[in-house]
């Protein structure tokens, strides 16, 4: 699932950049000057807190844009985003992506409906600050992630997260993921094949 269609961002003037794990896409505090869409690899939204720890707003992955808000408003991006794994991520200027957007308005809407989303997703990982029971955080992650994707089957999702990203999503440790993980097995919540996990 792509949110504009590739086709359409190329002939326009887009072009591909390749990033290695940990390379900076953009940074907080810059201006937005590009539209970014992922063709594969996993990036991570953060902000850096004056104590040294991580606020993660999320894992974005293959067909998600990011930062797609900042193009506008005459905001400085308040997030990072940094590569995660190897990605290949799609860049368009600002100026061509508007141009996009006002020859085809029916794509406004889907971006709005994309941004929406991640709104939804962000309001649901700030929750996770107030629950204190780590497999109801796993599950409503597990839950929102699912219905997003449209699988409804018992089993049926493939959990597109390392546990230490659902870690950092959640705001547990690692450690605490892998028990709690076990434990909605036991409770048949989630089935395990190797270091995979269903839902």
């Amino acid at each position: 699932m792509m949110i504009i269609c590739e086709d359409l961002l190329f002939s326009n003037g887009a072009k591909t950049e390749e990033y290695n794990a940990g390379d900076s896409i953009f940074e907080e505090g810059t201006a937005s000057k590009y539209y970014f869409q992922i063709r594969f690899g996993t990036v991570k939204l953060n902000t850096l807190l004056e104590d040294g720890k991580e606020f993660v707003h999320g894992l974005p992955f293959d067909g998600h844009c990011i930062g797609e808000s900042y193009l506008f408003t005459g905001h400085h991006y308040a997030v990072n985003a940094i590569a995660v794994t190897p990605c290949e991520i799609i860049r368009i200027p600002k100026n061509k992506f508007l141009k996009i957007l006002l020859e085809n308005p029916e794509l406004m809407l889907t971006l709005n409906k994309y941004t929406a989303d991640r709104l939804h997703f962000r309001y649901m990982i700030s929750s996770f600050l107030a629950i204190s029971d780590p497999i109801i955080k796993l599950q409503k992650l597990f839950d929102h992630l699912k219905k997003y994707f449209g699988f409804e089957e018992v089993y049926s999702f493939l959990i597109p997260y390392t546990r230490q990203q659902i870690a950092t999503l959640t705001g547990l440790r690692v450690e605490t993921v892998i028990r709690y993980i076990k434990k909605m097995q036991e409770q048949k919540l989630v089935r395990l094949d190797s270091t995979k996990i269903y839902y």
